[in-house]
């Protein structure tokens, strides 16, 4: 039988004790930073304002425009497209390549002023097993209405670029039910472009249209 266990999560944030003043800085931590930190700078915002309007930005990027005051490089880094990405090394790799070129004949740049150094984090994920469990389209919408952000927020992102499975929980079970068309709305959605529980609803009626075919 093809039940959908329904996960949670709890993150512990980690100060790694590095920190940069300037664009080669960063750059060099940003090459030698776990892959948690990686995530952490480019989805935190999602989580801690999940009601708010995205465009989330990342916080390197916010950084370098902020208080480098280095606006071009800034808008570059802001233009990563994380949805494009199956990995959180791909979309290092993908910053690297950005602060090189732009490091390549651009001198020394700007430097930090004291106490608003960039300091690198991550987070600690620990995954629970909540006590919901959906065998059909029709319980899973049951369910999907009052599960937490976190929960939702685990199975969307965290399933597809953390965990690197591709696409996200619910895409997967839904192929495994014989769901296809339902499957790949689903991952076609862009979850950076809603609030979560805006991502909650559309997913929601995605399941309601679908599970009356």
């Amino acid at each position: 039988m093809n039940e959908f266990y329904f996960n949670t999560k709890l993150d512990q944030t980690l100060l790694l004790g590095t920190k940069a003043r300037s664009v080669a800085e960063l750059l060099n931590g940003i090459k030698s930073a776990p892959e948690s930190s990686i995530y952490y700078h480019t989805h935190r915002y999602l989580q801690q304002h999940h009601f708010l309007s995205p465009e989330p930005p990342n916080d390197f990027a916010y950084w370098i425009q902020e208080v480098l005051n280095e606006p071009r490089l800034g808008e570059l880094m802001y233009s990563v497209d994380v949805v494009q990405f199956n990995s959180l090394e791909d979309l290092r790799n993908k910053f690297i390549e950005i602060l090189e070129q732009h490091s390549t004949g651009n001198g020394k740049g700007q430097t930090a002023p004291e106490g608003q150094e960039f300091h690198f984090m991550a987070s600690q994920t620990f995954v629970l097993r909540t006590p919901y469990v959906a065998n059909d389209l029709k319980q899973f919408a049951e369910i999907l209405r009052k599960i937490s952000v976190n929960s939702l927020y685990y199975h969307i992102f965290d399933a597809k670029l953390r965990l690197e499975k591709g696409e996200n929980d619910f895409s997967r079970w839904f192929r495994d039910l014989g769901k296809t068309a339902l499957a790949d709305e689903v991952v076609r959605l862009d979850p950076y472009t809603h609030t979560l529980e805006g991502l909650r609803a559309r997913i929601l009626q995605l399941v309601q249209q679908h599970d009356k075919n």
